[in-house]
């Protein structure tokens, strides 16, 4: 070989050298928290009116949301060559020509009245009235047969959770209504407490918007017992053994939701056709309620800041590419009850089998800077030792976060793992995790705002979501699902 072609082999050799070594370190200088804070002030703006999902605002912010992941280098990765992936979201309500009446009392439903489970139930039968009464102790009444009026009891109903006025009376209703139906009775009409007349005003939005479906789940009412809320204030309406005439009817009707869907492509000829999965959703709870005299729920951390911080991980791989492919997922109508993510699990834009981990965020913008949670570490939610592993690795080089570990075992009173878009992935056996700073006293409010973010903390938790996912882009073996993972709840 002459001296001129050896230096030309050499300094081949030597820049691919330089390439594969400098090929294995993440793009974080891609990252910034301006980008961050300009897509957040963005996406999270009165102007969208709190993202509800099946609305027109949703559709707005899905459209501002694709045209930012074309602006990022992003690929549609949706239906028909575009971003989106469209799905009919089912609603069930309950019809105003429904009619409750006590006695010879005709009940206004939704002032007089509240009526909890969206179910076709028409009858008269008597009411017994119990009082307070515990559910281990109703084995001993004759039920069967009867609407059973009794006041609503906060033993043994864990008060840490966030938002516990508001989802107290689902708690109630949890607590009773598989006893008092197994045992045969017709109905139940839970008396307020203290604390549920408080939640009066919160749970009446809820419940007159009714419950959520999409295909394979709620599609249809559910089959059930009538289950009414009145005032504590009205209990002699019950108390002297009335009978109740009911004839509660349904309507649902469906609507278009929609995930927004991109990939940028990897570099390798074979791992390319393999896929990680960064997951977030768009929606939030739209107008409600003024709470501080604000009525526009924006959803700031939940979740606009994991959405603005995938576009900020989609600059970085579209500067250096991964060896697999990237597949950014903006879920819809995930406080509906997950539904954007159960369809696009059901229905994945790519084959299921390339998909080779979910990383998942929700909330991840807001306390301490020191402090994070990583659901679907412990046992029994970890369905990957691999995944967990790259996860703990790339905090490990960086960000160094002190995990809060409470949260992802299964006795935790927020049982905060199944409440987010990474489980109908888990559940169809794939490898996934959830990244969060968990929840803080604005959840669910209005005051859940832009201004409200720590950037800090979310340049943070995006940095660490996207170490750990350059990890599982170019590790050679994908991560292994854990034999026999199987989620009990």
């Amino acid at each position: 070989m002459n001296l001129k072609k050896y230096f030309l082999v050499l300094s081949i050799l030597s820049l691919n050298l330089f390439n594969a070594q400098s090929y294995k370190k993440p793009l974080v200088s891609a990252i910034t928290e301006k980008d961050l804070r300009t897509d957040m002030y963005q996406m999270a703006a009165d102007q969208f009116w709190g993202r509800e999902a099946g609305t027109l605002d949703e559709l707005k912010v899905s459209m501002w949301f694709a045209d930012k992941m074309k602006e990022a280098g992003m690929k549609p990765a949706g239906d028909n060559g575009t971003f989106f992936q469209f799905f009919d979201m089912y609603r069930h309500q309950v019809s105003p020509q429904s009619s409750v009446k006590i006695g010879d009392k005709n009940l206004k439903i939704w002032k007089d009245i509240l009526v909890q489970d969206v179910t076709d139930n028409n009858f008269t039968a008597p009411i017994l009235y119990l009082g307070k009464v515990e559910p281990q102790d109703l084995a001993s009444k004759n039920i069967a047969g009867k609407v059973v009026a009794l006041k609503a009891s906060d033993l043994n109903v864990s008060k840490e959770m966030t938002l516990f006025e508001r989802r107290y009376p689902g708690f109630i209703r949890t607590k009773y209504y598989k006893t008092i139906s197994q045992l045969g009775a017709k109905g139940i009409i839970f008396i307020t407490d203290d604390i549920s007349d408080k939640s009066w005003v919160e749970v009446l939005p809820q419940m007159t918007r009714g419950t959520y479906g999409v295909e394979g789940m709620r599609e249809k009412v559910d089959v059930g017992i009538p289950v009414f809320w009145i005032k504590q204030e009205n209990e002699n309406w019950v108390k002297n053994n009335p009978e109740i005439s009911l004839n509660i009817q349904t309507e649902t009707y469906k609507y278009p939701s929609v995930n927004i869907i991109g990939k940028i492509e990897g570099t390798d000829p074979q791992l390319k056709k393999e896929y990680v999965l960064l997951s977030g959703h768009q929606d939030h709870d739209g107008i409600r309620h003024p709470v501080k005299n604000d009525t526009i729920y924006n959803g700031a951390d939940d979740n606009a800041s994991t959405c603005v911080a995938m576009l900020a991980m989609a600059r970085a791989y579209k500067k250096q590419p991964s060896k697999r492919s990237i597949l950014f997922v903006i879920h819809g109508a995930e406080e509906r009850g997950l539904l954007g993510s159960r369809w696009h699990a059901a229905h994945p834009v790519v084959p299921k089998e390339s998909i080779v981990a979910v990383l998942n965020g929700d909330m991840i913008g807001r306390n301490d800077n020191n402090e994070a949670a990583l659901l679907g570490s412990e046992a029994p939610h970890k369905n990957s030792e691999e995944l967990v592993k790259m996860a703990l690795d790339a905090n490990n080089e960086s960000t160094k976060f002190k995990f809060l570990k409470a949260w992802d075992l299964p006795e935790h009173p927020e049982y905060f793992y199944f409440r987010s878009d990474h489980l109908p992935y888990a559940k169809a056996g794939i490898p996934a995790l959830f990244f969060t700073s968990v929840l803080h006293y604005q959840y669910h409010t209005p005051q859940d705002e832009s201004e409200n973010i720590n950037f800090k903390k979310l340049y943070k938790m995006t940095e660490w979501m996207y170490r750990t996912s350059w990890k599982v882009a170019n590790e050679p073996e994908r991560p292994k699902l854990i034999p026999d993972f199987k989620l009990e709840r």
